[in-house]
């Protein structure tokens, strides 16, 4: 039995859930409105303020839907009435970032600055404080679309294990490698 699927999805105030015909499910909140289409086997109810996630078979497929979609279902709730947030910290000398306009400029040491274009359901916010690294701070009510942004950010200059330089996550551990040894 799924452990994640068969736990319930407690309402906070002021969140709403509707589930259509066609099993697309729409959360709304004060954070905003989220839609997810889920498989037209697994069945959701929705009982006062609390949702859950139903299989039909114990088939392995049916099983991974139901944690998937309980999942997917549980992060939409959080989304519209909390929001998620992702810091990204930009480690290496000379390095900035600077937003305009839903486009963040970024200049990772490269010959040329980088110009990333942000969905506008994400709110870009760029620190950058005299002695301490630059800040980019991504906000947004959708976890999937946040995390692909981010993930998006940091693949332009990964971390490297020998001096740390690159674009990492706040509070990120990097493996430190040591360098070459001088020979005798």
């Amino acid at each position: 039995m799924s452990r994640i699927g068969k736990q319930p999805i407690n309402l906070p105030e002021g969140v709403s859930v509707d589930v259509s015909a066609d099993n697309v499910v729409t959360v709304k909140g004060p954070k905003g409105e989220l839609t997810q289409a889920v498989h037209t086997d697994m069945i959701v109810n929705v009982e006062g303020a609390v949702v859950t996630v139903e299989r039909p078979t114990e088939q392995k497929r049916h099983k991974a839907f139901h944690g998937l979609y309980r999942s997917l279902l549980n992060n939409m709730v959080v989304g519209v009435s909390e929001g998620y947030k992702k810091e990204l910290e930009l480690v290496g000398v000379g390095y900035k970032a600077a937003v305009s306009n839903n486009v963040l400029e970024l200049n990772l040491g490269y010959s040329h600055n980088i110009y990333v274009a942000v969905p506008e359901e994400v709110k870009t916010t760029a620190e950058m404080l005299k002695g301490k690294n630059p800040k980019v701070t991504l906000e947004s009510n959708d976890k999937e679309l946040i995390g692909q942004v981010a993930a998006k950010i940091r693949s332009l200059r990964k971390v490297e294990p020998y001096k740390g330089k690159g674009v990492r996550f706040v509070g990120e551990i990097v493996r430190r490698k040591a360098g070459k040894t001088a020979a005798k």
